[in-house]
């Protein structure tokens, strides 16, 4: 399952968390813990090279895209490998929605569609969609239609 698809600015602010099976309780403790993960590792790193980092019984993979990182946790089947193909298709489809790599203003102007993006992408903890033209399909807003 993927527990935890979070956003942060280099600040260590976050900007959207999504978690999946895990307490309330315990979500304090995770975003501090990764956003220290990554105040101490992501100084510094290329844009959009892959971390790794495993705590507990789980597995992280972490980024920097433009200037936001980018955090997905997953365990059990979502190891090392599988949560690369999760955070492919994410930064994908962000660089899709904001054009490039995004700085935070960018990436908080395009706030709402991002968040659609996440959704189409992991859906309740499960990767959903990964192929780029589907996810663009899908989040595609349309206005409402008068009856």
């Amino acid at each position: 399952m993927i527990l935890a698809v979070l956003f942060s600015n280099s600040d260590g602010n976050i900007l959207i968390e999504r978690f999946h099976g895990v307490p309330a309780e315990e979500r304090l403790h995770w975003r501090s813990f990764l956003v220290k993960l990554g105040a101490d590792n992501l100084k510094g790193a290329k844009n959009e090279e892959l971390l790794v980092a495993s705590h507990k019984s789980v597995s992280i993979v972490y980024t920097m895209i433009g200037d936001v990182c980018l955090y997905i946790v997953g365990k059990d089947e979502y190891d090392e490998l599988a949560l690369a193909e999760v955070i492919f298709a994410v930064t994908s489809a962000v660089k899709d929605v904001c054009g490039k790599p995004p700085t935070e203003r960018l990436f908080l102007d395009k706030y709402g569609r991002i968040c659609l993006c996440l959704d189409e992408i992991v859906w309740k903890g499960l990767l959903e969609n990964t192929e780029k033209d589907r996810v663009r399909r899908l989040i595609r807003l349309k206005p409402p239609v008068e009856p």
